[in-house]
Formats: C-alpha cells, sequence, structure tokens
C-alpha cells in the first residue's frame, strides 16, 4: 500500500477536524424559521399595529390564512352544499362584506348552515362589518366591541368550545374559532374541523412551514387567519390618493368634502381620519327604544350605551350595502336621507348627533348629491381586485 506523503499528512488533518466540527455543529433539531411578513408603510396611518407577540406576521401564516380563508372545507364538511368559509360571507370584490346582491343571502343578510333547528340557516343577529383595516383597531371588534383585549371570557361551552386561553376572546385571533362553531354562520364542530383540515394533502406542510410541525390544531387555524386578515388593508381609495396627492378631486367631490368635514353635514366626528372612522361607540339616533341586546350596552351595562354600535369605516361604503348594524338602509341615498332629516330624539342620543333636535342636519338636494359623490371617493378599488386577496387558484372548494 502506498503511503501518504509528508506533505498530505497536514491536508488529511485538517479534513478530518473539519468533519469533527461538522459533527459538533449539526443540529438535529434546528431551530424553525420563518419569513417576517412586511406591511406597507402608508403615509398618514397608524403606526402603533394591533399584532400580538404571539403571533406575528410572516410569508408562511399569511400564506396558510388566506387558504382557509377561503376553504370551504374549514366547516368540517365536504359535501358541495355544506361548504362555508369566512370568503363566503366576506367578499373581496364587495369590500370585505357579503354585500346586498349576495346570491346566497337575501337582501345581504347571512346565514349559517341549516339544521334541524334553521332548516333555511339561522339569520346573523347583526349585518356585516368589512374584515379592512383591522391591524389599526386597539378599540375592541364587532359592532359593540364584544372581543377586546382585556376581555376574560375564555370558549363557547354551549357549543363545545373549551374554557382554554386558546380560545380566549381578546382579538382577532377569535374570529375563527367564533365563526365556526356560531349556528348563526358555520355551524360547525371544531374537531370536526380539524380532521378534516388535516386530510386534504395541501395544508400539513403548509402548518409545518408556518408553525414548525405539520400538526393542525384550531388554535394554529385562528392565528393563520388572523395573520392574513391583519394583511387586508385599504389606503388605495381615490380619496386617500388625493391625502397623498396623487389625484384630484371633481368640484362635486370637493363640495362634498366641504360638507363632511364641517357641522353641516356633522359626518366627519364618528368617520374622521384615514380611516374614515374613531372605532368608537354611538347611539347615532335611529330609534327610541332600546333592549339593550348586542349593543355596546350589552358589554358595558352603562345606561348611556344603549343603542349604541361602532362607527365602521366609510371606505368601500360605495358597495357595502346594506347600511347600520341591522341593514335597515338600503342605498347611500337612505343613509344620507336619514342624517338629514330622520333622527329620532331619545334620552340615549349621543352627545355628537347635534342634529337630533331638528330631527337631523337638514341638507338640500344638492348638497345631498355632492356628499354622496365625495363618498364614493372611498372606494378602494385596487384592494377589490388585488390578487394577494383572492381565493388561491389551486383551490376549488370555496363555497
Amino acid at each position: 500500500m502506498k503511503k501518504p506523503s509528508l506533505f498530505m499528512i497536514p491536508a488529511m488533518i485538517l479534513f478530518v477536524v473539519a468533519v469533527m466540527v461538522s459533527c459538533l455543529n449539526d443540529d438535529p433539531d434546528p431551530p424553525h424559521t420563518t419569513i417576517p411578513y412586511e406591511l406597507p408603510v402608508i403615509e398618514g396611518f397608524p403606526k402603533n399595529l394591533n399584532i400580538p407577540e404571539d403571533n406575528p406576521l410572516t410569508e408562511e401564516g399569511v400564506k396558510l390564512g388566506r387558504y382557509l380563508f377561503h376553504d370551504g372545507r374549514l366547516s368540517g364538511r365536504l359535501h358541495p352544499d355544506s361548504l362555508m368559509s369566512c370568503a363566503t360571507c366576506h367578499v373581496q370584490e364587495k369590500g370585505f362584506e357579503a354585500g346586498i346582491d349576495h346570491p346566497k343571502f337575501k337582501g345581504g343578510q347571512p346565514v349559517g348552515i341549516p339544521s334541524e333547528e334553521y332548516p333555511q340557516g339561522k339569520p346573523t343577529p347583526h349585518f356585516m362589518l368589512p374584515t379592512i383595516n383591522l391591524v389599526y383597531n386597539h378599540n375592541g371588534y364587532l359592532w359593540n366591541g364584544s372581543v377586546h383585549e382585556t376581555n376574560e371570557e375564555l370558549g363557547s361551552p354551549e357549543y363545545g368550545v373549551p374554557a382554554d386561553p386558546a380560545f380566549h376572546r381578546k382579538s382577532v385571533e377569535a374570529f375563527a374559532w367564533m365563526a365556526i362553531v356560531a349556528p348563526h354562520e358555520i355551524n360547525g364542530d371544531l374537531e370536526k374541523t380539524v380532521e378534516t383540515i388535516e386530510n386534504i394533502p395541501i395544508y400539513p406542510p403548509m402548518f409545518e412551514a408556518a408553525y414548525g410541525s405539520p400538526e393542525v390544531s384550531i388554535e394554529k387555524i385562528s392565528k393563520s387567519i388572523a395573520q392574513y386578515v391583519r394583511t387586508i388593508v385599504s389606503y388605495r381609495s381615490k380619496y386617500h390618493q388625493w391625502l397623498r396627492g396623487e389625484a384630484e378631486l371633481t368640484p362635486a367631490e370637493q363640495r362634498g368634502y366641504d360638507l363632511f368635514f364641517s357641522e353641516t353635514a356633522d359626518c366627519f366626528h364618528c368617520h374622521s381620519g384615514v380611516l374614515l372612522t374613531t372605532n368608537q361607540f354611538y347611539n347615532n339616533a335611529k330609534d327610541s327604544v332600546f333592549d339593550g341586546i348586542g349593543d355596546r350596552y350589552s358589554v358595558t351595562k352603562k345606561p348611556w350605551d344603549l343603542g349604541a354600535f361602532r362607527a365602521p369605516s366609510l371606505i368601500n361604503c360605495e358597495i357595502t350595502a346594506p347600511y347600520m348594524h341591522d341593514g335597515r338602509f338600503k342605498t347611500l341615498e337612505e343613509v344620507v336621507d336619514f342624517y338629514s332629516e330622520g333622527l329620532v330624539s331619545s334620552d340615549y342620543v349621543h352627545p355628537l348627533m347635534k342634529g337630533v333636535s331638528k330631527g337631523g342636519v337638514r341638507l338640500d338636494p344638492q348638497e345631498k348629491s355632492d356628499l354622496i359623490a365625495f363618498l364614493k371617493t372611498f372606494t378602494d378599488h385596487a384592494l377589490l381586485e388585488d390578487p394577494a386577496y383572492s381565493k388561491p387558484s389551486d383551490l376549488h372548494f370555496d363555497r
């Protein structure tokens, strides 16, 4: 056997050392890594984002959330007539609301999957709020703010949801499991949802990419959908472009702007800023008798909150009919008429409703027309068509 030459020995030693070092550094369980998802930095928009420390935005988590948001099998069912997803009601081209002309929901009021008790499906108690710009909201969610970071309520025992910290009612993360079990929404079962999703081949690898394990759980489903929803930001309407100096208002839109941000039309007190909402709660003089069910009073038990509901964002209001928490108005014209001459006095009307003593702000026909022209500048057409929010092309179970 040929002996190694002297000049080869140092090289061999270095090779052996390198192999030993490599073995020492070879971690059998390398840490799971993900790619941070970067939200756009938008001039004039809030910098304080509502993103929990235990659920940062990642490319992998957002992708998984997008699939789950659009997948009708989230219902835990496979029959075509029983599929239902978040996107069944939160339709992108309708500003992530159902829209008044939704083919499944008459008049824009969603109903849950049919059951023995509700053969046609149980109607939602309130009409919809859009899932846009929620990442900027720190004042609770839903019409009455009942999903809030101070909420100590856990689970829904009446629907088989355990009182476990994973099932809190504090943030956007609660929306997924609440929607799955609610009889007026997906009307499903959490165990069936997990079983269905984990048996769909595309999902275990996506869960592993997002969380380091292929295991499917409601907590991971909820976190992923919450991540995706937080990326739905609306900032490209004509109005927002005008604020950034990228567009011009027509004379009618400019007159509408002047009305909107004046005491004449008195809109800006509740619908101010780039988000076009204060995210506060107001009794806006729709009624004079209140039952305290589902309003802000049902959360705070403070008498002055009777009949008070969240002031929704007016972004995309041109296409998000019907309006108000109960969907009583079908057109923007009806809404403007209400604030002009339809206010109803009561002891609980919010002080900012300054025109209530005379039934409204009393706009003339030209002022109404100009105001509506301005309201239509809030439509974010780019959002409604953005492929980042659309159903993934390889997903076919979306009813």
